[in-house]
């Protein structure tokens, strides 16, 4: 109405000037503004000064409004909090704002206050404590003003406390702990200022209580802070706790030189790993959450300083280089014995048949074997009869063999005489054009050698088998097979390093800018960052895989050229005697425990549930590379290839990945995996016990069934290897025993239980090798036992350091931080890092046993060593 008559008058009533224009429209807005106040309700506001540390007992409703002011003194080089806390009682109609003004800051909230849990759940608090931000000061001292505001839209009349106080202990210190309580309503934060000559530091937060579960957060000194479970995430760097959490912070990262330690509450417990109690999710339904107070210690410690990281880089390289300068020592105490023993003398004793066979003639006056057709029974590439090869295999007069048998007497075989074994005729252009050939291609069919020996493996169908039998292939081909393991894996490796590299470098930038520390699970109480890395210390510990991976491959091309050498003069050892020289299989060894280096490192930038395979994949290669290894050991024509043999291990690969993604709880999984862990063992056991001469085709059930009815329901006759059947049934049991702990206990870690069942089989092959090696008469060098001995060693000394535990990915992140510890060497390495040293100390000590076991056997023909 007053609008529309000050409307009805302007327009009746001209404007001459602008003076009777502004008159009026001033008259029409004060009309208004009284008209309004005399339609509305009047509302009371009452303003009251009022003091720290008294409790103020009042009413309000929608009629009175209360503003309470308050005044302090604000001092620069001292800082003070300053808390408000509200208690409403219950059964009210509508809720309570407050609001805190300040001078560069305003907090409100409201009482009830409702925080939300899952499922839109609502829990309302009575009893309200925030912490007031304290913006700095530029001047030494000043009085700031704040007031709190306290209005509701409620008609009757609501009782409330209110109280200000100060915060006596709101600064922390260094070194000094500081206890506190805090709830989901009544969440604590505490000022601390970078001391002078501190960069780093690590806040330490524990309790006695694991639940309620809690959370952790740094924030820089500005307004507002974020306290409460639903934004406590907005800003800075935070994680979850239930007895422990840590963070380090960095100076660079507050160019204030100081940072708020926020501790918050939250409203449940399913973050943490505890229990969700079931509620029914009505609309609306406010749910009593009960009592979730919490007693909290906190601490702030300095970090280690710059020369911790410098002796930590010094030790890890010291410690892995001096077994470069051992190996560099012994290789010249090797070098010099050798020279020493140059001497050429040809014993007395000496038969004309041994003195014709070092002047490269047989008995007939004929020329041995090709240098790259070293088995005993190639002669100019062709193969012996079946009469010859049975009565090779079957003549006792030599053996090198089982218990029982006559020890057979080694020929002093004289490495000086190489001149001696070229043919006369022979001269060095051909030796020469030999060597260019066995580095040309080779056609894909050569490769492929389990169906071209079919018959032969017929043929030697007897009590035993020699290294002779089973090593008639030339040796240029089988070369060029094993390289490709080497090449092969390389190849692997580069495809398979890149993509980590990349996603492990996101998942770290993921954590640097949203300041989420749930992402990954480090030792929070051992985690010493180097610019952009959060755990540089456990990415460091990696570098001995590395190193002594490289140092391996060393060695191995070191005894690659000797033994190239040795065939190059036709040295009779290298063409004759021992295990068959194959080096493809160690370069591949020593190329996988290099990557498994590098992807445990890419690992430990971010460890958690998605990239634990990187830390694994290689680990499954290394394991299977040395099976193989030991196959080839007396197997070298019939091992299987490198497209097969990495084949099967992308197989068990897949398997890990579907095991860790849809393993957990599930039967269908657990079965399928289980059925397939059996068959796979009842197939390498029966490869094993048959060496090779098996088919596994249609007829395989009706050779299974002709086998049991003559040998053992017609005849009744035992197995024809006692020894070889023994440990393959112990081999049987171990499997599956696992098999059916696997089933029966559904382990979370099926990465780590598929790597167990890798070790426990090659650990058994291993046993299975070596205890075959000394039923046959063999024996184990010196050097070769000192290396079992110490691998022995360290591994123990490795699996106790492995075994602790310091985080899991297994459980929620709050509860993998209760497992973490203090460093405890150097005050820069944990457990793990120790585990890291140790295990690649052990990996690089088993590969030098298996390159060493056999060096026995250097100077024995191979028609002489067992093939088993």
């Amino acid at each position: 109405m007053v609008l529309r008559s000050c409307w009805k008058s302007r327009h009746k009533t001209s404007c001459r000037g602008p003076a009777p224009c502004w008159v009026l429209l001033w008259f029409c807005v004060t009309q208004f503004v009284l008209g309004g106040g005399a339609l509305g309700e009047t509302k009371n506001v009452v303003q009251k000064d009022a003091e720290f540390d008294i409790t103020y007992n009042d009413t309000v409703t929608s009629e009175n409004q209360t503003i309470y002011a308050f005044n302090h003194t604000v001092s620069r080089n001292k800082s003070e909090g300053v808390r408000v806390t509200v208690d409403v009682s219950q059964g009210f109609e509508s809720p309570i704002l407050f609001v805190v003004r300040q001078k560069q800051a305003v907090l409100s909230f409201q009482i009830p206050l409702i925080l939300r849990g899952l499922y839109q759940r609502k829990y309302p608090y009575n009893h309200v404590g925030r912490t007031l931000c304290q913006p700095p000061t530029r001047v030494a001292s000043e009085t700031q003003y704040f007031f709190v505001d306290v209005s509701t839209l409620s008609t009757q009349g609501t009782n409330y406390q209110l109280r200000v106080s100060r915060v006596e202990s709101f600064t922390l210190h260094t070194d000094k702990k500081f206890s506190f309580t805090a709830s989901p309503s009544q969440p604590q934060y505490f000022k601390y200022v970078f001391p002078d000559g501190v960069d780093t530091v690590i806040v330490k937060v524990n309790s006695d209580m694991t639940f309620p579960c809690s959370v952790m957060s740094i924030q820089d000194i500005q307004c507002p802070v974020y306290d409460l479970d639903n934004n406590v995430a907005f800003i800075g760097m935070y994680q979850t706790m239930t007895k422990k959490g840590a963070i380090t912070v960095q100076r660079k990262d507050f160019p204030s030189n100081s940072f708020y330690v926020v501790v918050v509450v939250k409203t449940e417990d399913e973050a943490c790993g505890g229990p969700l109690r079931f509620y029914p999710l009505r609309p609306d339904e406010l749910i009593d959450a009960g009592n979730r107070s919490k007693i909290i210690d906190v601490i702030v410690t300095p970090a280690i300083k710059s020369e911790v990281y410098v002796m930590g880089m010094l030790f890890c390289l010291g410690i892995f280089l001096s077994f470069y300068l051992l190996t560099l020592l012994m290789a010249c105490v090797e070098n010099k014995r050798m020279k020493k023993s140059e001497v050429f003398q040809i014993p007395a004793d000496m038969s004309p048949a041994e003195t014709a066979s070092l002047l490269g003639k047989n008995g007939d006056g004929q020329t041995p074997a090709s240098p790259y057709e070293y088995g005993s029974f190639a002669d100019n590439g062709s193969t012996l009869s079946s009469e010859a090869i049975t009565d090779s295999a079957t003549s006792t007069d030599n053996n090198y063999g089982y218990v029982g048998q006559e020890p057979f007497k080694r020929r002093p075989i004289l490495n000086h005489l190489h001149h001696l074994a070229i043919r006369i005729d022979r001269s060095l252009d051909s030796v020469g054009r030999s060597r260019h050939e066995s580095l040309s291609s080779v056609e894909e069919d050569d490769y492929d050698t389990l169906d071209d020996i079919n018959s032969d493996k017929n043929i030697v169908r007897t009590k035993f088998l020699y290294v002779a039998d089973l090593s008639r292939k030339d040796k240029r081909i089988l070369s060029k097979k094993y390289q490709i393991y080497f090449w092969n894996i390389a190849t692997i490796a580069v495809f398979y390093a890149l993509p980590v590299v990349q996603l492990v470098i996101t998942y770290q930038t993921v954590v640097n800018v949203t300041g989420n520390q749930d992402i990954c699970y480090y030792n929070f109480l051992c985690a010493h960052p180097l610019g952009a890395l959060s755990a540089f210390n456990n990415i460091l510990s990696n570098l001995g895989y590395v190193l002594l991976g490289l140092l391996f491959l060393l060695i191995i091309l070191k005894r690659d050229i000797v033994h190239q050498r040795a065939l190059v003069r036709n040295d009779i050892n290298a063409l004759e005697c021992g295990i068959p020289k194959h080096f493809g299989l160690y370069y591949a060894m020593g190329t996988a425990l290099m990557m498994e280096g590098l992807l445990s490192a890419c690992y430990h930038v971010c460890p958690n549930y998605t990239n634990f395979q990187f830390d694994t994949s290689f680990m499954y290669m290394i394991a299977g590379l040395c099976m193989l290894k030991l196959y080839q050991k007396r197997h070298p024509d019939i091992n299987a290839s490198a497209y097969t043999a990495y084949a099967c291990l992308a197989g068990v690969i897949f398997f890990s990945v579907l095991g860790v993604v849809f393993g957990k709880g599930n039967n269908v999984f657990w079965i399928i995996f289980s059925v397939i862990h059996i068959l796979a063992t009842m197939l390498l056991s029966t490869q094993l016990y048959y060496m090779g001469r098996w088919r596994l085709d249609s007829g395989i059930l009706r050779r299974m069934v002709h086998i049991i009815y003559t040998d053992s329901i017609r005849q009744c006759s035992g197995p024809m290897y006692i020894d070889r059947m023994v440990l393959l049934v112990m081999g049987n049991i171990v499997n599956w025993s696992l098999a059916a702990y696997g089933l029966l206990e559904r382990p979370n870690d099926f990465a780590s239980y598929l790597l167990a069942i890798a070790i426990c089989n090659l650990l058994l092959y291993f046993a299975f090798y070596i205890i075959m090696k000394l039923r046959s008469g063999e024996r184990i060098q010196c050097l070769a036992l000192v290396c079992i001995l110490f691998t022995a060693v360290v591994w123990g000394l490795a699996l106790y350091f492995f075994f602790q535990g310091l985080s899991t990915w297994q459980k929620t992140p709050a509860e993998s931080r209760e497992h973490n510890r203090d460093c405890i060497l150097l005050s820069f390495f944990d457990d793990h890092d120790i585990w890291h040293f140790l295990s690649s100390i052990a990996m690089f000590g088993s590969f030098l046993v298996l390159m060493t076991m056999d060096d026995d056997l250097d100077t024995v023909q191979r028609d002489k060593i067992f093939a088993f």
